[in-house]
C-alpha cells in the first residue's frame, strides 16, 4: 500500500524530507510546488520527482496527489494545512501547528470532521533526551516526576540571519522578527514528549530586543514584536511544573545542542548541556552521553547542504543515537541522511504509517494542540507583564 504526496515549499529542508518520503516503500509519486516556480523546477530535477505543480491550489485540486506535506513559513501552516484537510487530503505540517487558538481549534475540527490523518514534525519527539526520558519514566525510574525543564537556545548570528534572508527577501527583518514563544514545540515537545501530561496555566517573561539592527524592532516586525528571549514556567495537570527558555540572543554553541533537556523526580533526575548528559539519583551520578550522542550521517560540506549556513547543517546532518530503536524503520533509510539527532527517519515513517494504515500518529493533532498552545498563551503572557494565564485544552486523541 502506497500514496502520492505533494510538498508545498521547495526551501531549506523540504529537499531533505524529499529524499526520505522518496525512499520510503510506502509513498509512490512526489510533487512539489513553491512560490518560487524556478525552485520547485530545481529540487524536481535535483531528486527525480513526479512533476511539480504551478500553485498550492492547483496541487489541492489534482486527483494525482493523496497528502501534502507543508514546509513553509511557520506562521502560515495553520491556513495551508486546513485547505489541505479542506480538499480531502492528508497533512503532514513542519512546526509550528498553527499561531493562534482558533487556527488550532478549526484544524482538530477538520480531522474529526474528514478522518483524514494529520500529524506535525515535531524533531523532539525523537530528540534522544527524550525517548530516554520516556522510557525511563514508563519504567518508574524517577518516582514521581514533579519538574521539568525544556531549552531552544538557537541564537540569530549561528544561521538564522541566514536562513531568514533565504525565505524572506527583501523585508526579510520584518519575519525574523518572529516571537519566540510562537515556536515552542521544540521546548515544550521534549517535555511533554516524555512526561505524559499536558499544561494547564502559564506566567512568561520576554525580553526586549536591544542589537538596534532592525531584527526584533517593532516598527518593522511583522508581527509588532521586539521580544528576543522568553522564559516560561508551566502548570502541569496531576500536580507539578516545567519551564522552557526560547532564546535567539545567547552566548551558546547552538550548533552542537540546540535543544536540552532537564527531568526531576523524587527518585532520580536527567540533565543535560551542550556536550554532556547525566543520570542522577540519590546513590549517585552516571554519565549517560554516549547513550544520547548522535552520529554523523553526511558531512557538514556536502554539495547537498551548499545552500545552507554552516552553523545550521548539523541539525540537517545528525544521524541516530544509541538510545533510539530503529527496527521498525525501512531499510531503505539505514544509509540515508538524517538531522535533528535522529528525528527526521521517524518523523516521515510516523507519517507513512499512519496514512497507509489509518491510524494515529505520534504528533497527532491533540498532541501538537498540546505542544502548541501553550506557548501561544506564553506570548500573551509575556505581553501582559507575566500575568498567570489559563492554558485551552483540546483534550486527548480519540481513541483509535
Amino acid at each position: 500500500m502506497s500514496f502520492s504526496l505533494g510538498i508545498v515549499g521547495a526551501g531549506q529542508f523540504s529537499g531533505q524530507f524529499a529524499t526520505l518520503f522518496q525512499a520510503h516503500p510506502g509513498v509512490s509519486d512526489i510533487y512539489v510546488t513553491d512560490l518560487l516556480p524556478e525552485r520547485a523546477e530545481q529540487l524536481a530535477a535535483a531528486q527525480g520527482l513526479a512533476g511539480t505543480f504551478p500553485s498550492y491550489e492547483a496541487m489541492l485540486e489534482s486527483k494525482a496527489v493523496d497528502a501534502v506535506a507543508i514546509f513553509t513559513q511557520r506562521w502560515t501552516h495553520g491556513p495551508l494545512v486546513l485547505q489541505g484537510l479542506n480538499a480531502g487530503k492528508h497533512v503532514y505540517s513542519a512546526v509550528p501547528m498553527a499561531i493562534s487558538t482558533e487556527e488550532i481549534a478549526a484544524i482538530i475540527e477538520a480531522v474529526r470532521a474528514t478522518g483524514l490523518t494529520y500529524m506535525m514534525g515535531e524533531t523532539s519527539q525523537y530528540n534522544p533526551a527524550t525517548v530516554h526520558a520516556r522510557d525511563q519514566i514508563a519504567e518508574g525510574a524517577f518516582g514521581r516526576l514533579f519538574y521539568a525543564e525544556g531549552d531552544y537556545v538557537h541564537d540569530m548570528d549561528l544561521g538564522f540571519y541566514e536562513a531568514y534572508q533565504y525565505s524572506g527577501g527583501e523585508n526579510w527583518k520584518a519575519t525574523a522578527s518572529y516571537p519566540p514563544l510562537l515556536y515552542p514545540t521544540h521546548s515544550v515537545g521534549g517535555v511533554l514528549g516524555a512526561w505524559q501530561t499536558h499544561a494547564v496555566s502559564v506566567s512568561a517573561v520576554g525580553v526586549k530586543d536591544d542589537r538596534g539592527d532592525g531584527v526584533f524592532d517593532r516598527e518593522i516586525s511583522q508581527f509588532g514584536n521586539d521580544f528576543s528571549n522568553a522564559t516560561a514556567l508551566f502548570e502541569v495537570a496531576g500536580g507539578g511544573s516545567f519551564r522552557t527558555n526560547e532564546f535567539r540572543r545567547v552566548g551558546y554553541p547552538s550548533h552542537i545542542r540546540e535543544s536540552r533537556f532537564r527531568f526531576f523526580g523524587t527518585d532520580a533526575s536527567m540533565e543535560q548541556l551542550a556536550t554532556v548528559s547525566f543520570w542522577q539519583d540519590k546513590e549517585g551520578v552516571k554519565d549517560i552521553t554516549e547513550l544520547l550522542e548522535p552520529k554523523p550521517t553526511l558531512a557538514p560540506d556536502d554539495p547537498s547542504l551548499e545552500h545552507i549556513a554552516p552553523a545550521l547543517r548539523a541539525a540537517f546532518t545528525s544521524g541516530s543515537a544509541p538510545v533510539h530503536d530503529r527496527s521498525r524503520l525501512p531499510r531503505e533509510f539505514d544509509h540515508l541522511h538524517n538531522g535533528h539527532e535522529g528525528s527526521h527517519h521517524f518523523l516521515v515513517d510516523d507519517f507513512v504509517t499512519a496514512v497507509n494504515t489509518r491510524t494515529l500518529p505520534s504528533v497527532n493533532a491533540w498532541v501538537a494542540a498540546r505542544y502548541t498552545l501553550p506557548g501561544i498563551v506564553a506570548h500573551e503572557s509575556a505581553l501582559q507583564g507575566g500575568v498567570r494565564l489559563d492554558i485551552p485544552d483540546f483534550g486527548d486523541a480519540p481513541e483509535a
